[in-house]
């Protein structure tokens, strides 16, 4: 695995804002944060790898602004052969993740982009409740799903997320 200095040089590297490099850095501390909380309470995640995704996750902001930055972060952290495992971390953070047939909607690529694993749904998680490099409550989640007019299905989806996550 990389370290976190790796892996804020990677950022830099392929030309991430410091804006967005601040926003990483929070939903990685955020991410992290509830990580050690599930480990508490028994549940099984690495610990590194949530930080590590975290970290990584907006890479693709280095190209685009769109939906497509995590499929595009998904390639770029896959060019640098870093582990499937951060790659699928990337590639699954948006929202609660993207149904294939919604991803053939937005022109993405036909693949899965649902969070799966205890250390992904952590990172989409955390994303949803950092707004820039500020928790924001489920309240002004809520408001912010609304006002970027979210689907019903995109919003009932975070909140089940959030629930089974249950800590925010």
């Amino acid at each position: 695995m990389i370290s976190p200095d790796r892996a804020l040089q990677i950022l830099r590297d392929e030309g991430c804002s410091e804006k967005v490099i601040v926003h990483c850095r929070a939903v990685s501390e955020y991410a992290s944060e509830i990580a050690e909380k599930l480990a508490a309470s028994g549940k099984t995640v690495d610990i590194e790898l949530v930080i590590i995704g975290g970290l990584l996750h907006d890479l693709g902001r280095s190209r685009s602004h769109d939906i497509d930055h995590a499929v595009i972060g998904a390639d770029i952290a896959m060019q640098l052969d870093l582990d499937p495992l951060i790659v699928n971390i990337i590639k699954k953070h948006i929202g609660a993740g993207i149904t294939r047939e919604e991803a053939k909607e937005l022109g993405l690529p036909d693949d899965d982009y649902m969070p799966s694993t205890l250390e992904e749904k952590i990172v989409a998680h955390a994303d949803n409740f950092i707004s820039g490099n500020e928790k924001i409550s489920m309240v002004q989640l809520r408001q912010k799903m609304k006002q970027k007019h979210f689907s019903d299905e995109s919003t009932a989806r975070i909140i089940l997320l959030a629930e089974e996550i249950g800590v925010y």
